[in-house]
């Protein structure tokens, strides 16, 4: 039997962060504004106005919006097994269907008069079936698995280029403060200060193994200028780095 256990319409402000949460329903998440990212078990999804999760049962889920927000929740339980398949998030159809079913169940959800529970369940029953039939537009996840090991992954790629936190950020679809925050908590350094260490080891084993000049040392790991590198170099050495090729060179004599 297909049944609405409730329904919810939510305003969120920009940069509010749904913690990671689950329900003991179904629930299908309709976005009438803004824009974020969501992670739904691991895959991690874009929302935009006309998008839609359907999250099944006991699925970790949570949302990251990048702009104020409008949506709406509805809880539901049906013995359409198939359902299942189509967790995930997805993008409305033209005659904006889902749009539409949602609207008609908030309404008749906020009337509440006699027969609303009968109507509910009937109005769902059309909306899964309509869903089940055309498949779900489907939209491919930003990626899978663990978020910030995504990012780490990246930034130990392509640490000598120009990398800015806001960028990780989203990557990991996360805020701009939780992002620094978990990766810290995780990996016992900000990431900006991970990135550092790791262009100043790379500059280390050039200094060591080429005849690089100084400057091209700077630019080669990611260095915006040769002052900052030679600054930052000396700040976590206690030496330059013309005296730490200096000091290489002596020991192998």
């Amino acid at each position: 039997m297909d049944q609405v256990l409730y329904v919810v319409r939510a305003e969120h402000a920009r940069f509010t962060h749904i913690i990671p949460h689950h329900h003991e329903c179904y629930e299908l998440i309709y976005y009438f504004k803004g824009n974020g990212t969501s992670m739904i078990g691991e895959h991690s999804y874009h929302f935009q106005a006309g998008t839609y999760a359907l999250i099944s049962p006991h699925q970790q889920h949570d949302e990251d919006h990048r702009g104020d927000a409008e949506v709406l929740f509805v809880g539901f339980q049906t013995d359409l097994s198939e359902i299942g398949e189509l967790q995930g998030m997805h993008q409305d159809d033209r005659e904006h269907s889902i749009h539409n079913y949602m609207l008609q169940l908030n309404t008749e959800y906020t009337r509440r008069g006699e027969g609303t529970q009968d109507y509910l369940n009937d109005r769902l029953h059309h909306m899964l079936l309509h869903l089940l039939h055309r498949g779900g537009n489907s939209m491919y996840p930003l990626f899978s698995g663990d978020r910030l090991q995504h990012v780490l992954s990246y930034m130990n790629e392509h640490f000598t280029q120009r990398l800015s936190i806001e960028m990780l950020a989203d990557m990991s679809g996360y805020s701009y403060d939780r992002f620094r925050h978990l990766f810290k908590e995780k990996y016992g350094a900000s990431p900006s200060r991970y990135m550092l260490i790791k262009r100043l080891d790379y500059s280390k084993h050039l200094l060591a193994s080429t005849q690089m000049s100084i400057s091209d040392v700077s630019a080669e790991s990611g260095f915006v200028n040769d002052a900052q590198f030679c600054n930052m170099f000396k700040r976590e050495t206690g030496i330059t780095p013309r005296s730490y090729r200096k000091s290489l060179q002596l020991k192998s004599n």
